[in-house]
């Protein structure tokens, strides 16, 4: 059986061994990223630069998105334009015997 001092020195190895290898996880990561920022002809600043995606609201082809019109809408000021889901206020108050006729705007 394993005396306590030799626990220790077990630990302290694996401690190492642990340091050892997250360094080096680390340092490959660096380097990886740094052969594609290379590749690539990047720069910190283009790293730290906010991201140029498409705005919100527009399509993939760069056009804009239009609004659509509601077609339910209830007396709280709820509405749905009656794609995808319904919303829950809707589901409730159908659940609750109304028809959804009632809502059409």
């Amino acid at each position: 059986m394993a005396d306590l001092q030799q626990l220790i020195r077990q630990k302290a190895d694996l401690e190492r061994q642990i340091a050892q290898l997250n360094s080096k996880g680390r340092q490959d990561a660096i380097d990886e990223i740094r052969r594609i920022m290379t590749e690539h002809g990047l720069t910190s600043e283009d790293i730290s630069a906010p991201a140029r995606g498409r705005k919100a609201g527009t399509k993939l082809d760069g056009t804009e998105r239009k609004a659509v019109a509601a077609k339910y809408k209830d007396d709280q000021g709820n509405q749905w334009t009656g794609r995808g889901l319904k919303p829950r206020w809707l589901t409730a108050a159908l659940a609750a015997g109304r028809k959804l006729e009632d809502f059409a705007v």
